[in-house]
C-alpha cells in the first residue's frame, strides 16, 4: 500500500492466536494503532517499539475516547501517511461501529480495509462447548445486542420474534440486564425451561461458564458474581455441551469453572 491507510481489524474473542494471517500481517505492518478495551492486548508484542498505541477504552460508562474523537483520529493519522490499524476485539462489524468508521474513511477519502474477526458470538460457544446449531435442534441463529433494555423505546429488537423464534438466541452485552431479558423473553413466549448458558472471557484461562434455565439464570449468574465480558446463549443447543466434552489438545486441559 502507499500513503496512507486504516485497516478495521477484529483481533477474535479473546485468545491472541485466533487472529486471521490477515490480519496479523497488517498489524505488524502498522505505524499507529488504535486498540479497544476487548481486543487481545497480546497481540500488541507483535508491534515494533516506534509504533504509536492508542488505547481507545470502550469500556462500559468510561470510555476513554468518544467515538467521533477515534473516528477523527484514525483519519487524522492516515492522512499523514501513516498505516493505521484499528483493532478490535471479535469482529469489527458486529457491534463493533466499524460501519461508523469505515464510513468516516469513506468520507475523509482515506483508503479503508475490513479484516473480519472471529466474533465472539460464535467462538466463545464454541470453545464451551456449545454449537449455535446443530442438525436436528436448531438451523436458526439470531444474535442480538443486550446493551439496552427490551422494554426501552430505544431497542430495535424484535424481541417477539425472539421470544416465539425456533433457534439460538446469542446476546452479547447483556449480563446487567440478564433478569430483565430472561423475564421479557417469558412474557413474551419463550419456555421458561429452555436451557441457557452464561459464558465470562470466554477462551481464556479466567474462562467461567453457568448453566440453567432461561428462568433460573439470572439468579444463578448473579450467585456466580458473573460479569462482562460474557456471551449469553439461549436455546436447546445449550444442552450439548455436557455430550460433547470438547477441550484443548495443545495446552491446558482443564475444564472452565462450572457452576
Amino acid at each position: 500500500m502507499r500513503g496512507g491507510w486504516v485497516a478495521l481489524i477484529g483481533g477474535g474473542p479473546g485468545p491472541s492466536d485466533l487472529i486471521t494471517l490477515r490480519g496479523l500481517r497488517l498489524l505488524r505492518r502498522a505505524d499507529v494503532v488504535v486498540v479497544d478495551r476487548l481486543a487481545p492486548r497480546d497481540l500488541l508484542d507483535e508491534l515494533a517499539p516506534t509504533v504509536e498505541v492508542v488505547d481507545a477504552g470502550k469500556a462500559p460508562h468510561g470510555h476513554n475516547l468518544t467515538q467521533e474523537q477515534i473516528n477523527d483520529l484514525i483519519v487524522d493519522r492516515a492522512r499523514r501517511g501513516l498505516g493505521v490499524v484499528r483493532l478490535k476485539g471479535g469482529d469489527p462489524f458486529v457491534f463493533g461501529r466499524g460501519g461508523e468508521e469505515a464510513l468516516a474513511c469513506a468520507a475523509a477519502g482515506v483508503p479503508c480495509e475490513v479484516v473480519p474477526g472471529v466474533t465472539s458470538a460464535i467462538a466463545v460457544p464454541a470453545l464451551a462447548g456449545i454449537p449455535i446449531t446443530h442438525r436436528g435442534i436448531t438451523q436458526d441463529v439470531a444474535i442480538v445486542s443486550g446493551h439496552i433494555d427490551p422494554s426501552h423505546p430505544g431497542s430495535t429488537a424484535d424481541w417477539d420474534a425472539l421470544a416465539t423464534g425456533p433457534g439460538t438466541l446469542v446476546v452479547l452485552m447483556g449480563v446487567a440486564a440478564l433478569s430483565r431479558i430472561s423475564a421479557e423473553l417469558i412474557k413474551r413466549g419463550r419456555s421458561p425451561q429452555t436451557p441457557t448458558a452464561v459464558i465470562q472471557d470466554g477462551g481464556t484461562p479466567a474462562e467461567r461458564l453457568v448453566t440453567g434455565t432461561l428462568a433460573e439464570i439470572a439468579d444463578l449468574a448473579q450467585a456466580a458474581d458473573v460479569s462482562s465480558p460474557a456471551v449469553i446463549v439461549i436455546g436447546d443447543v445449550v444442552g450439548l455441551r455436557d455430550s460433547l466434552r470438547l477441550g484443548r489438545i495443545f495446552g491446558s486441559d482443564e475444564r472452565p469453572q462450572t457452576r
